[in-house]
């Protein structure tokens, strides 16, 4: 499977460190209606950036559902890391982690390194957005009234599926990369 390169290092936390480096965030940064964010648990880590020393991120979880991705990924750009806590996306330049930004996308369900394509594709409940060497590039209209299924990436279009709540059945869907448009789809 192949992995964007990236100039950073990060380890996850079991524990918060017994002494914790001089730089120190806290994701999201004083979002409204997420002020008992980091009451749900957090995602630690201890990151390495290209220009030296190390930085302790803390990212609060969404939910506290295991079935929602908590991870560290490499992004297009080699200097931003996507923290995902518990659903909640972080994209985090990591030589300037003063500059974070938390994805509308709530929560992500899963997350697919496109490298060929040079994204980083997220999906949730009800659309796919794509992350790019610039930021949040997209993202989609509804695909679905509850869950969304990623099958395939071709031909520069993702495949996949969304849930129709009037005729109960998957309805596939097919998305643009490069614009984000779709046709199909199980949300009318």
């Amino acid at each position: 499977m192949k992995t964007f390169s990236k100039t950073w290092t990060a380890e996850v936390l079991r524990n918060p460190p017994l002494i914790a480096p001089a730089r120190q965030f806290m994701y999201p940064q004083r979002v409204t209606g997420e002020e008992d964010a980091m009451h749900r648990g957090a995602l630690q880590l201890l990151v390495q950036p290209s220009t030296g020393g190390t930085f302790l991120a803390t990212c609060a979880l969404g939910f506290r559902d295991k079935s929602l991705p908590s991870g560290v990924f490499a992004c297009p750009a080699p200097d931003d890391m996507l923290a995902v806590a518990g659903g909640y996306a972080y994209l985090v330049n990591t030589t300037v982690p003063e500059r974070c930004v938390h994805l509308p996308l709530r929560p992500v369900t899963r997350i697919v390194s496109a490298v060929d394509e040079g994204l980083l594709l997220l999906a949730g409940f009800h659309t796919v957005a794509a992350v790019g060497a610039t930021g949040l590039l997209w993202e989609t209209a509804k695909l679905s009234w509850e869950g969304v299924t990623l099958s395939e990436i071709r031909d520069g279009r993702l495949l996949g599926e969304g849930w129709n709540m009037q005729t109960n059945r998957e309805v596939p869907f097919s998305v643009d990369l490069r614009t984000g448009e779709h046709e199909g789809g199980g949300f009318t």
